[in-house]
């Protein structure tokens, strides 16, 4: 019989060692274990949780989600208890179920940053790294996207990285900028490890019969499959220009397919969002099918996928 070939899932992510490249998506794998409740999260590279500032924060009026042609447009606005209630109560619901953790920030202002930054130091030792979010458009102060300019990006970074935390940070970027690599840069030259792309996509929904905006904030984000092909290009514009730049590939992927192709594209590791609401356990169903994907195409380790398009005539 014929040895059954086994797949080397775990991804490099920086100095970060991941058991494989998926990794739930911040905003849609909740605060705690809410999603980690039905789906094992020990099984995922690493659960990113919801964003949180240094504050509570109730979020945008409802109502907040709405249906696209190939995905959703939502208006949530961040809404949490803050870091503080986050370390407290939730963190240790999603640690005792074996999640690698993300922490994700925000802030109205770069103090506001480095003060969220300064509530994880409790919390570090259970953490894998921490996520920057630079680019949420959902918030009243939406017009103010840091991951806009990057002197801005840079200026949020670098408060981030002079708590000194010991934990990777990677910025979250918006992929409405003329010159995505340009703001990557800044943030890894501010003290970034890397950077996840991208943030959902700034939209806008209307309801006819009713002549107004179909969300209560007016205007939101787009996720979902749409986006996909934003996201690789993102990914592919950036990893170009930044080579070696440690990637959370994040947009639109609902297959391992889709992560197969966020993979070639450049990414390292591969974000899953807005199939979760759909589905609870979609990363979980992406994994074994990325894994699936790789047994069939004689990939030994998925590593080797990462950059890996081929650019010669067939």
């Amino acid at each position: 019989m014929a040895a059954r070939h086994v797949v080397d899932l775990s991804v490099a992510l920086g100095e970060l060692e991941l058991t494989n490249p998926i990794v739930a998506a911040s905003g849609t794998f909740g605060h705690g274990d809410e999603v980690a409740r039905v789906c094992d999260p020990s099984r995922l590279g690493a659960v990113t949780v919801k964003s949180q500032a240094p504050f509570a924060w109730a979020g945008n009026p409802p109502p907040r989600l709405h249906p696209a042609a190939a995905g959703m447009v939502n208006a949530v606005g961040l809404q949490g208890h803050g870091v503080a209630h986050w370390v407290a109560h939730d963190l240790p619901a999603l640690q005792a179920r074996g999640a690698k953790v993300i922490a994700s920030i925000w802030g109205h202002t770069v103090d506001d940053y480095r003060t969220a930054a300064e509530m994880l130091a409790p919390a570090t030792a259970a953490l894998l790294a921490v996520e920057v979010n630079l680019s949420c458009p959902n918030t009243r102060h939406g017009s103010e996207i840091f991951a806009h300019d990057a002197a801005a990006t840079a200026a949020v970074v670098r408060s981030v990285a002079e708590v000194d935390l010991g934990l990777a940070l990677f910025a979250k970027l918006s992929a409405g900028v003329a010159d995505l690599p340009r703001i990557s840069g800044a943030a890894l030259e501010a003290g970034a490890t890397g950077v996840t792309l991208v943030n959902t996509v700034r939209a806008f929904v209307v309801d006819a019969e009713t002549r107004r905006p179909s969300l209560g904030s007016s205007g939101g984000g787009l996720s979902g499959p749409a986006i996909k092909p934003i996201a690789l290009r993102a990914v592919h514009d950036v990893t170009r220009a930044h080579p070696g730049i440690p990637v959370i590939g994040t947009g639109g992927v609902s297959s391992g397919l889709d992560a197969v192709e966020m993979l070639l594209a450049g990414a390292t590791a591969v974000g899953v969002g807005t199939a979760t609401f759909l589905e609870p356990r979609a990363t979980l169903r992406i994994l074994d099918e990325l894994a699936t994907w790789c047994t069939k195409h004689g990939v030994h380790r998925v590593s080797e996928l990462t950059g890996a398009l081929r650019w010669d005539q067939p």
